[in-house]
């Protein structure tokens, strides 16, 4: 029997959050309903880590979340309460350091080294001052100015020796070795320390790759080190010798300069890394990896301790982070479902809209921000919507569309932070057109222009086709296609022939070993320019309404209806009814009640630009320079009545990254202070001014209570559609966090227990309700739905039926109602403020049966009067119903 989670509770595990803090709140998930705990990622990540993304060895269990013991008495706890588990995995980085022995022995031996083929490195740049080199890009100035300051030392740590600047140090490699130790020879005249120099300058090329020359080349060098060490241990005159020679090297630039350049890396000025960096990361992320995780050996070292897990029975699930950064998802999924066999898989892969889950892959569905979306979508209001790009042009004075400017977002971050990735991919694709005859003559500046053209064009994160398996679909070819044509529109000065070129190559019309190498990677960089230039730039200018803002949404968009919901929630209970949905993630841009009250406000455009022009004027005088700007300002101020009432603190830290990462008045890499200081100042005069203040405070009144409404719709929509339900920690109670690290703030687990209690105790509807401020409603309706799902799992899974119910009446555009199973019926509202207190004869086909509310303890009798009841009796007492045809 498959072991899939009814619901999830995902939780943020770091040195202030370990395995004991998280065992120490089973009892509490248990009592919510929760039936299993969703882990950050576990194994041991870098020092100081906050979200376990950094991993830094594979084979063991995080040391600042208690390490082995810790986690057993974690396992231990949940099975005491009858929790399974889910665990967020990395197959696609790891993060560099000191801590990463793998990462360590490839700067060491470079090509030879024993784990070079786990990295995805190009040890064959073009640059020849990078042939076999790794670039660090870390010194805070010019390479040679860092050099002569004498912030690059070597240093001797026993037998070994490293280079050190500041905090970051690497190690020698053995080749280069020879010049201290021939140095310190001299100074001695020992004839052992020639032997050994000798030898080390002796040990096999450093490029090769051959399996045994690699193991001879290990074992001599380790030889050689014990030599060396027990020379030292011997005769303190040798070691006071090598370090006379280490003083000499370090007190003589030149001579540590010849050292540096013997290296399998090349330190270098950190700005250097978006044009010259030969491996690929994390997004644009220096200090993260990637993994050659196609590779066999690389998949089976990687992943040994997690399917351990799995097959004891540790894991239930895993849910995969990042799968698009994969050379070969559908590859990777094959083995991963092999091996672990009836599993629940989730990979985290953000579908655009209008895309759905390739059902070729052997995994359960997403993470669920596709459903998230269709909730944004849903509540706001589509005349608001519209109303409101209006308004948000009139007070920004911008008029660029969302999609013109994703496109221009996206060149820039291909330009700048990505321009590496290009460079490389321009390489490969130049040997292709020397080729070709026909175009060989495409200068490497064309194509460079041309890759980041279609990269741009790109409407989804990636294609999946792999020539090897000759395994292309209708989907991915029309994309191609369509991302072709929109490069040649955009750029009508470079050769059309040299697009159709490249999407001949891509779509494999035009095959070879350089060309599958380059589709490939391609398809591994469309990815980041999607992740870099949309959601990490655009989704921070492009502020028309930012609570449609979020990862894979579609800030754009005028809204859903509720056939379209219909539709949606039909289609994944067919393709992935056990798929992960959610309201928020730890990647999430702003809380899921954020985004409730946000879409109240689109109900009432004409209140938004009556506010939104009178604080304008009201706050110009706070400016310092005119700064911040009015696309800035209008940010800020739906920010602020979406996580009202936010601290200063909170809100001068939100905004500070806000900004920063929309890149348009500063960024982290090029920080305007004078932007950022006007910023943080008229920050501050805003929370000082009292009128701006009570006027603030007075339109969230206005829309509170309505994203109160909103947030148990979406709440409740969330345990009941198709798929598996997650619970962001601390989520089941009003959540007006931000982006992290704001959303991984302290949760107090005591306070919800106490009300969970209070809950229990019988407390009715109507009281609930009078406590609407604490978040007690929401935390009934997380309660109630994620017990059902315990009790009665078959309603809600893979067996399950999803099928509309039947509303009329004048504002049956206003209700979302379904059923599952033929058993469980959900009636929530939309657009509350516009509906008023009135349902004004709207009516629900419920069918035959006795019906209890859940929420209210009400027994309602369906079908009679042709099935339908007045919508106004069934929420009269709670805003959402959660019905349940009781056994015959």
């Amino acid at each position: 029997m498959r072991r899939v989670p009814h619901s999830t509770y995902r939780l943020q595990l770091n040195k202030q959050f370990t395995f004991d803090d998280a065992a120490a709140i089973a009892s509490y998930l248990k009592d919510l309903g929760v039936t299993h705990v969703y882990c950050s990622p576990y194994l041991q990540a870098a020092p100081g880590s906050m979200h376990g993304y950094d991993v830094v060895d594979h084979e063991k269990v995080n040391e600042e979340l208690g390490g082995d013991r810790g986690h057993r008495r974690f396992c231990e706890r949940l099975r005491e309460f009858g929790l399974g588990q889910v665990l967020d995995i990395v197959p696609n980085h790891m993060a560099l350091g000191r801590r990463n022995r793998y990462w360590m022995d490839v700067l060491e031996n470079g090509p030879s080294s024993r784990y070079a083929s786990w990295f995805d490195i190009d040890w064959n740049s073009d640059e020849v001052k990078l042939k076999n080199k790794v670039l660090i890009p870390v010194l805070g100035d010019q390479y040679g100015k860092v050099l002569a300051s004498g912030d690059i030392r070597v240093e001797q740590q026993g037998e070994t020796f490293c280079l050190r600047y500041f905090d970051h140090s690497w190690p020698v490699a053995p080749g280069s070795l020879a010049s201290i130790v021939q140095l310190a020879a001299k100074f001695l005249s020992e004839d052992t320390l020639g032997f050994i120099a000798d030898s080390l300058a002796r040990l096999p090329s450093p490029d090769s790759n051959d399996p045994a020359l690699v193991q001879e080349r290990q074992r001599d060098k380790d030889v050689i080190y014990a030599l060396l060490g027990r020379a030292c241990s011997e005769k303190k005159e040798v070691c006071e010798a090598i370090s006379k020679a280490v003083d000499a090297i370090n007190a003589d630039v030149d001579l540590l300069d010849d050292l540096l350049n013997q290296q399998f890396y090349r330190l270098a000025y950190w700005r250097t890394a978006d044009q010259e960096l030969g491996y690929r990361r994390f997004f644009d992320v220096n200090t993260l990896i990637g993994l050659r995780m196609e590779r066999q050996h690389v998949f089976d070292a990687t992943h040994a301790r997690i399917l351990e897990w799995v097959q004891d029975g540790v894991l239930d699930g895993i849910r995969v982070d990042h799968p698009d950064g994969l050379r070969d998802p559908q590859q990777y999924f094959d083995r991963l479902r092999a091996k672990a066999g009836d599993a629940w898989i989730i990979g985290e892969k953000i579908l655009e809209p209008g895309e759905w889950l390739r059902e070729s892959w052997p995994i359960d569905g997403t993470s669920g921000y596709d459903f998230m979306n269709v909730c944004n979508s849903l509540l706001a209001h589509p005349e608001g919507l519209r109303e409101f790009g209006a308004i948000y042009r009139d007070f920004t004075g911008r008029a660029q569309s969302f999609d013109d400017m994703v496109h221009d977002k996206k060149l820039t971050v291909e330009q700048e932070a990505l321009g590496s990735d290009v460079n490389r991919l321009a390489s490969l694709f130049v040997e292709i057109c020397e080729g070709n005859r026909d175009r060989r003559d495409y200068t490497r500046a064309e194509i460079r222009r041309a890759i980041r053209e279609v990269a741009a064009c790109f409407s989804i994160y990636r294609t999946y086709v792999v020539a090897e398996r000759n395994e292309i679909t209708e989907e991915d070819r029309r994309e191609i296609e369509r991302a072709v044509n929109c490069a040649k529109q955009y750029r009508q000065d470079i050769d059309a022939g040299l697009f159709d070129f490249m999407g001949d190559v891509l779509s494999l019309r035009y095959r070879g070993a350089l060309e599958s190498e380059f589709l490939l990677r391609f398809q591994q960089f469309t990815s980041p320019v999607m992740a870099k230039g949309v959601e990490d730039t655009a989704f921070y200018c492009f502020n028309r309404m930012i609570g449609l803002n979020e990862v894979g949404g579609a800030p754009a968009t005028d809204g859903m209806s509720v056939e379209q919901f219909h539709d949606y929630c039909a289609h994944m209970q067919a393709t992935h009814p056990l798929s992960m949905t959610t309201l928020a993630t730890h990647d999430t841009k702003r809380g899921d009640d954020v985004r409730a009250r946000l879409a109240a406000l689109t109900e009432i455009p004409a209140r938004w630009k009556s506010a939104l022009q009178r604080w304008g004027r009201m706050n110009a005088k706070l400016k310092t320079n005119a700064l911040p700007d009015r696309n800035t300002e209008y940010f800020l101020y739906q920010t602020m009545i979406g996580a009202w009432s936010i601290s200063e603190e909170r809100l001068q830290a939100y905004m500070l990254k806000a900004v920063r990462e929309a890149k348009e008045q500063t960024s982290w890499t090029q920080q305007n202070k004078e932007f950022e200081e006007a910023l943080q100042a008229f920050i501050g005069q805003l929370y000082k001014s009292g009128e701006f203040i009570a006027d603030l405070d007075a339109l969230v009144r206005r829309v509170d209570r309505a994203g109160h409404v909103n947030s148990l719709a979406q709440t409740l929509l969330h345990f009941t559609a198709p798929g598996v339900p997650d619970t962001y920690q601390g989520g089941e109670l009003w959540d007006y966090r931000l982006v992290d690290p704001d959303n991984r703030t302290p949760v107090d687990y005591d306070l919800r227990q106490r009300m969970l209690n209070e809950l229990k105790s019988g407390m009715p509807a109507s009281e609930i309700m009078r406590c609407e401020d604490t978040g007690l409603p929401k935390l009934w309706v997380v309660h109630k739905a994620l017990m059902l799902r315990r009790e009665h799992p078959e309603w809600f899974g893979a067996e399950a039926t999803y099928e509309p119910l039947a509303v009329s009446g004048p504002k049956a555009a206003h209700a979302v109602a379904y059923l599952r199973a033929g058993r469980v019926a959900t009636l929530v509202p939309r657009w509350p403020v516009k509906l008023g207190e009135s349902w004004a004869g709207t009516t629900l086909a419920l069918p035959e049966g006795r019906w209890t509310s859940l929420l209210t303890g009400d027994v309602i009798e369906g079908g009679r009067s042709r099935g339908n009841l007045r919508i106004q009796a069934l929420l009269r007492d709670f805003p959402v119903a959660l019905l349940v045809r009781n056994a015959e």
